[in-house]
């Protein structure tokens, strides 16, 4: 179990990588974002992306998993007062291989609680080029070591 203590300002945790098919594409955006190029490769192919590209919000949802598969299943988590920032910079498209890193930026005890504290890290999904194609700033809270 991974407490907060455990974490490291600087630390880069790699999540893992998930490939992203147009089945799930399509799906999600009927269900989720249904703007035509998530949802009509015609459409798509007639759009500014000149293809079918996944909703920003399911590339989110992939980060997701894979967060919590590497980390949060393996630690202490309270959950996230939520997101400072959220930016979806390149496309995906069907067949791409993204990667998910976790970067700790500030690790802080809580001021009001001895029992917790927050983490602060930048969250990205990246291609298989290397490009970020998604990438937040989250705020993660986390128990601390209950003493001995």
């Amino acid at each position: 179990m991974r407490y907060l203590e455990d974490f490291r300002a600087g630390e880069l945790i790699e999540l893992g990588e998930v490939r992203i098919s147009e089945a799930e594409i399509l799906d999600f955006g009927r269900r989720f974002d249904p703007q035509p190029f998530h949802v009509d490769p015609s459409a798509a192919a007639a759009s500014q992306f000149g293809g079918l590209i996944a909703s920003g919000w399911h590339t989110g949802a992939l980060y997701m998993r894979l967060f919590v598969d590497a980390v949060l299943s393996g630690s202490a988590s309270l959950g996230s007062p939520g997101l400072e920032e959220v930016r979806w910079l390149r496309p995906v498209r069907p067949g791409d291989v993204l990667r998910g890193t976790y970067e700790i930026l500030a690790v802080t005890n809580s001021a009001g609680r001895d029992d917790r504290g927050t983490i602060r890290a930048r969250c990205e999904m990246l291609d298989s080029s290397g490009e970020v194609v998604m990438r937040l700033v989250a705020r993660n809270h986390f128990s601390r070591r209950p003493p001995a």
